[in-house]
Parts: C-alpha cells; sequence; structure tokens
C-alpha cells in the first residue's frame, strides 16, 4: 500500500529542518478537502434535528461565510475563534475561516466564563462565533477582549433567529444568518494562497497542569491525519474484507453518529475533516442520549458511532436496544479512555456486522497516531494497535536526556517509559509559548 506508485506512498520530506516520512500524495490544503466535497454535491453532510445540509449546500454556506469574513477585515494569519455545542454552524464556520486563510481556534463549550476569555485573549481572536448559551456565559468578559472585533451569535434553537439582547459599545454583536446574509448557488471561495506548513488550528489541551496551552496546527498536520484514517480504513478493508459495499454490490455512504465534541481534535480532524473529505454524513445531538441514539441509529441508517467506550456501553446497556434497527452499523470505533476488553466481545454480539475498534492519539498529535480493529482489537482487546507508517513511536526512560531516542535504548513489551511520537502530524508548538513548546518537542 506505500509502494511507489501507491494511493499511500511514503516521501521523504523535510520539516523545520528535521526529515520526517510524509504521505506523498496527501492533500496541500484544507481548501482541497472543502473543494473534495464537491464529488459529492447531493448527498446528505449534515444533520441535526430537522436540519439538513447536502455537501453542495455546506460548500456554498462556507464559500460565502469566507467572504464575508475577508469584507470584515479578517486576514491570513488572524485567529477566528468557534465557542459552540455541536452545530452546523459550527461546521459552517470552520470551513468559511479556514478558506479564508484564518487560523481556527476551537474552544472548549464547557469552559466557564473565564476561561473563555482566557482563549480568546491568549488565541488573540479577533472573530468569535458562538452560540446563545455561550455568549451568556461570556457577556460580562467583553469589556475585557480587546482584540475581538465581532461577535456572530448562532442561535441554540434552528426554529429561529439568534437572540442578541445587547450591544456592546465596541465589538460588533450580528446573528449569523445576518453576517452570512444571501448565499450564491455559485458561490466559490476567495483565493487565499494555503501553504502545506501554514498554521491552521489552534485546539486547546485540557490545563491540567496549568492554564490550558494552545497547541498550533498545520494543514499539513491535519492532512496527515485525513491519509493516516484512509490509509487505516483501506487496509481494514483489503485485509477483513466489507468497506463501503452492501451484499448486492451497491456503494454504501458512511453515516456517523458525532458523539465527541467539534471543539475537540477527534470530532473536528478525525470525523468532520474525514467526512468532509470522504462523501460521508454527520448526524449531531443537542446531547448524547442513548435512546434517541438508537432511534437515529435506525432513521439514518448510521454506519458508524463512537467516542469515547462509555458511550457505547450506554448504547449496548440501554433496555430498549433490542427494538431497534442496528443492522447498519459497521463500525465501532472508540479511544480517549481504557476500555474494557469485554466491551469488544459484546459488541461483536451485538452488531454482526459491526467491526470495533479502539485508537490512540493526542491533541498535539492532531488526532491519530494508531488504530487497532476488527479480528485485531478482537485478538488484542488491550492493544490500541500498530502506529501509522508516517509516525515513529519509541518508549523512552523519563531519566533520558536527549532530544531524541538512541538505538541503545531498551525495547519490548515490558519497557514502561514515556511515549515519544515524531511524524508530519506532530503539531509545530504552543502559541506563544516558547518554554512550554522547548520541553515538550524537539526534531520532530
Amino acid at each position: 500500500m506505500t509502494a511507489p506508485g501507491q494511493m499511500f506512498e511514503l516521501e521523504t520530506i523535510t520539516v523545520n529542518g528535521v526529515e520526517m516520512s510524509s504521505w506523498k500524495h496527501a492533500p496541500t490544503n484544507l481548501r482541497q478537502v472543502l473543494d473534495m466535497s464537491l464529488n459529492h454535491a447531493t448527498r446528505d453532510f449534515l444533520v441535526y434535528e430537522h436540519q439538513r445540509f447536502t455537501f453542495d449546500e455546506h460548500y456554498r454556506i462556507a464559500a460565502t461565510l469566507a467572504h464575508r469574513l475577508r469584507d470584515a477585515g479578517v486576514a491570513k494569519g488572524d485567529r477566528v475563534a468557534i465557542a459552540s455545542r455541536n452545530l452546523p454552524q459550527w461546521v459552517f464556520a470552520f470551513w468559511g475561516a479556514m478558506v479564508a486563510g484564518a487560523m481556527v481556534v476551537p474552544l472548549n463549550a464547557w469552559w466557564t466564563s473565564e476561561e473563555l476569555a482566557y482563549g480568546l485573549t491568549d488565541s488573540g481572536s479577533s472573530v468569535l462565533f458562538v452560540d446563545e448559551e455561550r455568549l451568556e456565559r461570556l457577556a460580562k468578559q467583553l469589556d475585557h477582549l480587546p482584540d475581538l472585533s465581532t461577535i456572530v451569535v448562532i442561535s441554540d434553537d434552528p426554529s429561529r433567529p439568534a437572540h442578541i439582547d445587547k450591544k456592546h459599545s465596541r465589538i460588533q454583536l450580528v446573528t449569523f444568518d445576518d453576517f452570512l446574509g444571501d448565499v450564491d448557488a455559485a458561490a466559490t471561495p476567495p483565493e487565499v494562497e494555503l501553504l502545506a506548513d501554514d498554521d491552521a488550528t489552534m485546539f486547546y489541551t485540557s490545563g491540567t497542569t496549568g492554564k490550558p496551552k494552545g497547541a498550533v496546527g498545520t494543514h499539513r498536520n491535519a492532512l496527515t491525519n485525513l491519509m493516516s484514517l484512509f490509509f487505516i480504513g483501506q487496509r481494514a478493508s483489503l485485509r477483513f474484507g466489507g468497506g463501503n459495499i452492501d451484499p448486492a454490490g451497491n456503494s454504501i455512504q458512511n453515516a456517523g453518529l458525532l458523539n465527541v465534541p467539534l471543539f475537540h481534535a477527534t470530532g473536528c480532524l478525525a470525523v468532520m475533516v474525514v467526512n468532509t473529505a470522504s462523501g460521508g454524513k454527520v448526524v449531531m445531538m443537542h446531547h448524547f442520549d442513548a435512546g434517541k441514539a438508537l432511534a437515529i441509529i435506525e432513521s439514518e441508517r448510521l454506519t458508524m458511532i463512537g467516542g469515547v467506550p462509555t458511550i457505547a456501553m450506554q448504547i449496548l446497556d440501554h433496555p430498549d436496544f433490542k427494538k431497534f434497527d442496528t443492522s447498519s452499523i459497521r463500525s465501532v470505533s472508540y479511544g480517549g479512555a481504557p476500555a474494557p476488553p469485554e466491551l469488544v466481545k459484546r459488541i461483536r454480539a451485538a452488531f454482526p456486522v459491526g467491526q470495533p475498534g479502539n485508537g490512540y492519539g493526542l491533541t498535539e498529535t492532531s488526532a491519530a497516531v494508531c488504530l487497532n480493529s476488527g479480528p485485531d482489537y478482537v485478538a488484542k482487546p488491550d492493544s490500541v494497535g500498530p502506529a501509522v507508517p508516517v509516525c515513529d513511536v519509541a518508549i523512552v526512560p523519563e531519566e533520558f536526556e536527549g532530544s531524541e531516542p538512541t538505538p541503545d535504548l531498551p525495547r519490548g513489551p515490558d519497557v514502561v517509559g514515556e511515549l515519544w511520537i515524531k511524524g508530519p502530524n506532530v503539531v509545530r508548538g504552543y502559541w506563544h509559548k516558547p518554554e512550554a513548546t522547548a520541553q515538550a518537542f524537539t526534531k520532530g
């Protein structure tokens, strides 16, 4: 699969003076991914409550939004933040800001007022897309956000425009619908040069040992993850069969339930970006409920569910599980927490054609590093699988003082230490934190 001339051919590249392996045929920038989505123009892309948007509708809205942002003064490299629950407008804002040349800053929608203000100030975001709940939480902080010039407010209720109760003397507050305006059915994004190593995203870490740090990801980082997940999927299809073909030989559209936050690298890069490129349907819920999830699996003919192991267990444990048709499920993958080995057996029993999967990655690795799926996962349910071909992984003793692993370090399944990961998916560092960057990142 990685041989010369193949889709997943590898090449050696140099990024910031460091040689590493990379996917030779990866797209150059995320604008190309958005353009790829038009290959699936008439398919449903986003489903939320009673709202549906095709790939073509999404493309035209994102393109229009990009022009509106440029008109509002957003230039290449400016930061555009999003603080909202999972909504279609979150996805519109991401792609609109991305193809306008901005760096997208997804803020944790669970943050407090003070934490949201910290993220906006730390990132220097000039535009914020925010839902009504987050706006109410942030309202008392507006006087203390000097870089913020525009707030675009998303309605919590799809049936009505957003409410804006108060104006601000300096910051423009406008509803999403008014900011977007009319959408041309032939709209295309503005022409902005986007290079592979230009900054694209800033996901904040959890901040468990201090204030959250903004992990700055490039277009190359996000697209490495895209290709890595395509590789994993193709490898699984070749080894275990299945894929997106029904018994009659017809193509099946992937359809997944998004029950992890879009502000997380998994929700954004591993689910939303991948489905934008591949033509998959993303179904969102106002909040996760196992009973409602089962109804959606049946009505939308979902092929994938995932998130964290707890979500899979809640669906399997629901008393009405057997009342719903879940035969369309082909993948139940999760990460973010250790999964009990018996969960694998339960998934195989509950979903006859469903393949279980477990993965590992970090905010700093732009999501995926490795994935264990299908019969491999059944055989080794306590493993997260092998690393993707573009990632080098090493177990390094905590007392090791070198800048990269050396050949003499101990190896094997019983070695304990820090997990070091190198590859074109590793972010370039932490926003405006050189000391923290130097402590965590060395030579790729």
